[in-house]
């Protein structure tokens, strides 16, 4: 039994969040906005638009930053690993270069917010890397760093002295006066500014449609809520409208936190240049390693194991504290979309696509979304249309979909594991077959079996098993569901159906 089987499965940050702080949302309530999702960006543009003078409803269908915005490595940073190579390569440096202004600005927007609104979210500022930890590393590396300074980030070379690593790294590219928080003070603290004033705040109120209309009703098993305009800030979104799912990929990473014996955590924000990548963080105390990448529903072996090992490599561990994993949707043509939720759709507004950076992102997006729907121009609002032609990234998208035809015919065809429940072994899942329907079952450490069908409710996918999570995940467009069906993240929204494990 390893460290990660023992551990407990929740973020450093998610740990502080309460019960019952914002009721559930019950009957119906009218405002000038709705506002789907109490993640960052989610909250963000609820609070500038009552700033500006609107009413607004957010209604979150857990907790608000109990998604992915508390289950990150905390680093709001326009250095965002080999990105901005990327971008120079498939979209252009113009293109590149407005990522990297809207990035910047997000983080300067995050601190200044902070500061103005009173919000104690242990905000430091601290230079941002991405580093070589090997000599095959360097090339890309280098890279980065011209194609960062060709989109105007001032970044430098240097060794990574100042990372504050017990390890030598064979180069870098730093980008001071970067932002790490805790993201979860942040957003809620955002939360209890938008609450009141004819405003509100409702958790535990899953989405489950939004009926068009003058004006639009958002629905919720609760209660409805009635507004002129609606966002939806749900990560990866949840109506099927726009073609999304046709054009992101989801992605899972994983986290784990430290406690040092001797020594001390990083002092920059670190992500290595190679595959897989190690990205290296700290809350002020503990260590933080992330990584191990991997397309939802692609189970990977042990992440968390791989994480642990890394750090006790390179540090003296005394305790692996927290271990936490997030998913995050990437765009075809790495931008995100931010915008119109259909083409010329002045009513319903989105966001998503934030690849793995959405404390960045999703910040930038709010600030985007804001400004369209109080009717202002926005710089980077074109840019960022979820409508955009990325013609240099067409090949991407014919790779993402073929997969996908891949993965919705291929799991048809797959036979089942074992023969009955009786033989799926505790701590593990099995596919047993039922007549002409599939059935994912996993058995408990306590020997208590859980049973569910495996069509996706999206669109109908076959899920498949994570063993780190413990959860079954959609390899089409990113779904997951706990071991009894329960929706953990869209873009479903109704649970997979229990079956009789029998």
């Amino acid at each position: 039994m390893t460290e990660a089987t023992t551990t407990a499965r929740h973020s450093l940050w998610s740990e502080i969040i309460p019960q019952g702080r914002f009721p559930a949302l019950r009957g119906e309530t009218t405002v000038d906005v709705a506002v789907v999702g109490g993640g960052i960006t989610g909250v963000t543009t609820a609070l500038l638009l009552k700033r500006a003078g609107l009413t607004v409803a957010l209604v979150e269908a857990d907790r608000v930053a109990g998604g992915v915005t508390g289950n990150n490595t905390a680093k709001v940073t326009a250095l965002q690993s080999t990105l901005y190579s990327q971008l120079v390569k498939k979209q252009g440096v113009e293109a590149a270069s407005d990522y990297a202004a809207a990035s910047l600005a997000a983080v300067g927007f995050v601190a200044a917010l902070a500061e103005r609104e009173g919000v104690d979210c242990d905000l430091r500022r601290r230079p941002a890397y991405t580093y070589a930890l090997t000599e095959d590393e360097l090339p890309s590396v280098e890279r980065e760093a011209e194609a960062a300074l060709r989109a105007g980030l001032p970044v430098v070379r240097d060794r990574g002295e100042l990372m504050g690593v017990p390890f030598e790294v064979a180069g870098a590219v730093r980008l001071d006066d970067q932002v790490v928080f805790h993201p979860v003070k942040y957003v809620r603290g955002l939360a209890e500014l938008v609450d009141g004033d004819g405003s509100r705040v409702y958790e535990h109120s899953r989405v489950l449609r939004v009926e068009d209309g003058e004006p639009v009703r958002v629905r919720t098993e609760g209660g409805t809520v009635v507004a002129d305009r609606v966002v939806i800030a749900t990560h990866y979104p949840i109506l099927d409208r726009g073609l999304y799912f046709a054009r992101l990929e989801a992605m899972r990473a994983y986290c784990v936190a430290a406690r040092l014996r001797s020594g001390t955590p990083p002092t920059g924000l670190a992500i290595s240049a190679g595959s897989p990548s190690w990205s290296l963080s700290t809350d002020g105390e503990l260590l933080i390693v992330s990584g191990q990448g991997h397309a939802t529903g692609s189970d990977e072996g042990e992440p968390y194991d791989e994480l642990v090992k890394f750090a006790r490599e390179h540090w003296d561990v005394e305790e692996v504290t927290h271990l936490w994993s997030a998913q995050d949707a990437v765009p075809y043509d790495h931008l995100p979309m931010v915008g119109p939720y259909t083409p010329g759709n002045r009513r319903l507004y989105g966001a998503t696509g934030y690849q793995k950076w959405g404390l960045s992102s999703g910040t930038f997006a709010a600030m985007i979304l804001a400004d369209l729907v109080t009717d202002r121009d926005n710089a980077w609002a074109e840019r960022f249309s979820p409508h955009r032609l990325s013609l240099g990234s067409t090949p991407t998208l014919a790779k993402m979909n073929a997969k996908v035809a891949a993965d919705l015919v291929g799991d048809r065809l797959r036979t089942a594991d074992v023969g009955s429940v009786d033989e799926v072994p505790r701590g593990e899942a099995r596919v047993v077959r039922d007549g002409t329907d599939k059935v994912g079952v996993f058995r408990d450490d306590e020997g208590g079996v859980h049973a569910v069908s495996m069509r996706c409710t999206h669109l109908g996918c076959l899920v498949r098993f994570n063993s780190a999570e413990r959860s079954w995940d959609c390899p089409c467009h990113g779904s997951r569901f706990d071991v009894d069906g329960a929706v953990l993240e869209g873009p479903a929204t109704e649970p997979l159906p229990r079956r009789d494990p029998a």
